[in-house]
C-alpha cells in the first residue's frame, strides 16, 4: 500500500466510501507520477503541476470523480485528458479496459511509459482532441473529462451507452466549475452537480 493510512481517513472523512476505490488509491504509486522536484508532496491531497503547464489532480477530486463513474469490473471507461497517468492507473485498477486521450503528445508518452512500467496492460492511449472522444470503442460505460468545458461536446455524449456515466468540470474555464454527473436514460440525461472545482481547460 502507497497511500498513507491517514490520507485514506482522510477521504472516508470527506464521503469517500467505495471500498474498491480507496483501495486503488491505495495500490497506485503517485509519487510515479509526479515530477521529481515534488515527490516529497506526492501523497498530500493537493494539486501538483506536470510539464506542459497542466496539474495532477487533488486525490480527493480523483477519489470523487472516480466514484461518481461507479465502475464495475467490465466496464470500459473514456478518459479525456491523460495527463500524468495517474488517474488513468486509478481507472485501469477498477475498469476492465480504458481508452485515454491525451492533447499533448509529450504528455501521452510519459504516461504510457509510466504505466506500461507498472504493469498495466488494459490502457489504449491515442494522442488527439478529447472533444471528439474514441468512437472506436464505444458506446462507453463510463467517460470521465479531467479538464474545464463550458458544456460536454456532443461527440463525448453520443459515446455513452444507455445507463453509462459521464463526469466532467463544467463552466468558465478561466474561472471555476461545477462538477456535473450526467446517466444516459432513454428519454436523455440525468444530470447532478457534485460540487465546485477548478480544473485547466479542455483543449482543441
Amino acid at each position: 500500500m502507497y497511500a498513507p493510512a491517514e490520507l485514506l481517513q482522510e477521504l472516508r472523512a470527506k464521503g469517500i466510501t467505495n471500498s474498491k476505490v480507496l483501495q486503488a488509491l491505495a495500490d497506485v504509486p503517485r509519487h510515479e507520477f509526479v515530477q521529481r522536484e515534488f515527490a516529497d508532496f506526492a501523497y498530500e491531497d493537493r494539486p501538483l503541476p506536470i510539464d506542459c503547464g497542466q496539474t495532477i489532480s487533488q486525490i480527493y477530486i480523483v477519489a470523487l470523480m472516480t466514484s461518481l463513474l461507479q465502475i464495475s469490473p467490465e466496464d470500459t471507461v473514456l478518459e479525456i485528458g491523460t495527463g500524468s497517468g495517474y488517474q488513468t492507473a486509478v481507472l485501469a485498477k477498477l475498469a476492465n479496459f480504458v481508452c485515454t486521450v491525451e492533447y499533448h503528445s509529450s504528455l501521452a508518452a510519459q504516461a504510457r511509459q509510466r504505466l506500461d512500467g507498472l504493469g498495466f496492460t488494459n490502457v489504449h492511449y491515442r494522442v488527439g482532441d478529447g472533444r471528439t472522444g474514441w468512437d472506436e470503442y464505444a458506446p462507453y460505460d463510463g467517460i470521465i473529462v479531467t479538464a474545464a468545458t463550458t458544456t460536454v461536446p456532443k461527440a463525448l455524449a453520443d459515446q455513452l451507452q444507455d445507463g453509462g456515466r459521464l463526469i466532467a468540470p463544467i463552466g468558465n474555464p478561466s474561472t471555476e466549475q461545477a462538477l456535473e454527473r450526467w446517466i444516459r436514460r432513454p428519454d436523455g440525461f440525468e444530470k447532478s452537480s457534485h460540487g465546485i472545482v477548478k480544473f485547466v481547460p479542455l483543449l482543441s
